[in-house]
């Protein structure tokens, strides 16, 4: 699959090792570059979300449309289809088995 990034600097934060880790630390830099290779390695949001050590699942009400990945707790993957147009299911949902491109939004504790 397909992984975009909302802008240059989360690109760089997420894309260098060093700088994963200098920013997140060490155990969640890892797991983060761990998240986007099997991102990669995917061919659709679906076979992501069939991973059960990434919990990828849905977000609900401000967040809807987006999805969440674990890193290490507290810590999500926040995730957005970048298909144009997003592929969608006669409901309207997304629909993951077609979703092939994603863009990381943020990494983040939104509980919190």
């Amino acid at each position: 699959m397909e992984v975009l990034f909302k802008d240059s600097k989360l690109h760089r934060l997420c894309c260098a090792e060093k700088e994963c880790v200098r920013k997140w630390g060490p155990v969640n830099g890892k797991k983060i570059m761990q998240r986007l290779a099997e991102l990669r390695a995917a061919e659709t949001l679906a076979d992501f979300m069939r991973l059960p050590q990434a919990r990828c699942h849905a977000l609900t009400s401000d967040r809807k449309g987006q999805f969440a990945a674990d890193v290490k707790h507290p810590r999500r993957l926040i995730l957005e289809p970048a298909d144009e147009p997003v592929p969608r299911r006669a409901d309207g949902a997304i629909d993951p088995d077609r979703v092939a491109k994603v863009r990381v939004i943020e990494i983040i504790d939104y509980h919190g």
